[in-house]
């Protein structure tokens, strides 16, 4: 049994034994790179990124969370759930299910794809390539929500998972380039921001896509899981000289808090878990934190508007599931609370990270660089919530603690005094005071003009 016919046959075992206890009776599956990782894992310590088992460090959160501005880095997005959607009506079926428009949608072209219910709450989101005429891949923390609408009514369309077969290797950071143009030996500076192509990297082919998750210069490398191991490796010397680190899986998630970018299961929780389609890449908990829901698991969806993915001159005349209720939404005038950053102060932090050195009831930890699954924080103005703190990281980039904020209009203005509440109902909860700043907290480099490098 080769790699590919390995990893497809252990993620379908996952899968099916999702609930079963974990390596008794439930397989261990890691990334199809975890060879050439090991080399680098001193520590041989793992953590879960949907299903997938992937290194927590290499050489150190500190270290690896800088390189993204430092440098660049080489980290593992494998474990995303993968789809290739194909047919006569990929397109509309996909327009139908996404409230972007795909109309001007040109091959190699990337798009961010919001998915609604028809409640307006985001159900699924990802990014979506256009690979032929008819032909596109969906990567997502998790697909199953478009899996299941494609088993509902009769569209032509086929919706493949080909999460074990493929690989995705994201390098982001000022060096990326060099070390990819490096790696696959061409010039790589038509590939506009938002676009991709083909390539090759030792006779492989691979596709390559330039992304900004790390609000940096960056790109993707999608490519056959049976070369992952020898493009990792070669990705790595490649990027030596221009002083490469291998990210881990704790240090991943803190850049998109950098960039001002919510993600699904940590910052919002899918409105498809009440749903036949509930997501099988996450194995979810009730939410920790401060924060009370009123009305239940619906407290913690959102609208699209509310995580800054909203449309700026209103809601288009084309069809879409969600439409007709954000139609309503706008009908009512209410405005929607708002997406933006908070900066906590340094010194109420520094009392929670040392409250075990001194004495008193011990409140909530703060792991470091930030805590691991979904954490929602009551965020008050005058002993009033008025909004949801997540996401709370430490930035070495911006010295700073940070997290994202979803919050009433009233109190969105950046310099806005706010207080988080920090630790769980029935624990010593901490006020710690923050200030609103407006997203992202650092420059914006995606959109960086590399003909100019």
């Amino acid at each position: 049994m080769d790699i590919t016919e390995a990893q497809r046959a252990t993620y379908e075992a996952v899968l099916r034994l999702k609930d079963a206890p974990f390596v008794a009776q439930r397989p261990a599956y890691f990334s199809p790179a975890a060879a050439a990782q090991a080399e680098s894992n001193n520590l041989q310590a793992y953590g879960h990124f949907a299903q997938t088992l992937l290194p927590l460090e290499y050489t150190g959160w500190i270290d690896e969370c800088g390189a993204h501005v430092a440098s660049c880095y080489i980290g593992d997005w494998s474990p995303l759930h993968k789809l290739v959607v194909r047919g006569s009506q990929a397109r509309a079926f996909l327009a139908w299910h996404g409230m972007r428009d795909l109309s001007h949608f040109e091959y190699g072209q990337i798009k961010h794809h919001v998915q609604l219910d028809e409640n307006g709450w985001v159900a699924s989101e990802g990014v979506l390539c256009r690979l032929g005429e008819e032909e596109f891949l969906y990567t997502a923390g998790s697909g199953d929500w478009l899996l299941w609408q494609a088993s509902q009514g009769s569209w032509d369309v086929e919706v493949q998972d080909v999460s074990p077969e493929q690989f995705i290797f994201g390098i982001q950071g000022p060096a990326a380039l060099d070390t990819l143009e490096k790696l696959t030996g061409e010039s790589l500076r038509d590939i506009a921001f938002s676009r991709s192509r083909m390539s090759g990297i030792n006779g492989v082919p691979v596709r390559i896509l330039r992304t900004g998750i790390s609000g940096e210069l960056g790109y993707e490398l999608h490519g056959p899981v049976g070369h992952a191991n020898e493009i990792w490796s070669a990705a790595v010397e490649s990027g030596g000289q221009f002083g490469i680190r291998q990210l881990g899986f704790r240090s991943q998630p803190v850049q998109h808090i950098e960039a001002g970018i919510a993600t699904n299961g940590l910052d919002y929780i899918s409105s498809s878990v009440v749903t036949p389609a509930v997501p099988r890449q996450f194995r979810m908990a009730f939410p920790g934190g401060s924060f009370v829901p009123r009305n239940g698991v619906t407290d913690y969806f959102r609208k699209p508007a509310e995580l800054g993915w909203g449309f700026r001159k209103g809601v288009p005349d084309r069809d879409f599931l969600g439409r007709d209720a954000l139609v309503a939404d706008a009908a009512e005038g209410e405005p929607y609370r708002t997406l933006v950053g908070l900066r906590w102060n340094a010194s109420d932090v520094t009392a929670v990270l040392a409250a075990t050195l001194g004495e008193g009831d011990l409140p909530d930890a703060m792991e470091l660089p930030r805590g691991r699954g979904p954490v929602f924080d009551q965020v008050l103005v005058g002993g009033q919530c008025v909004g949801a703190s997540t996401g709370r990281t430490v930035s070495v980039n911006l010295r700073s603690t940070i997290s994202l904020c979803v919050i009433d209009p009233a109190h969105a203005e950046p310099g806005t005094e706010v207080v988080v509440l920090w630790g769980k109902p029935g624990t010593p909860q901490r006020e710690i005071r923050a200030t609103v700043t407006a997203l992202p907290f650092k420059p914006d480099r995606r959109r960086t003009d590399v003909s100019a490098l």
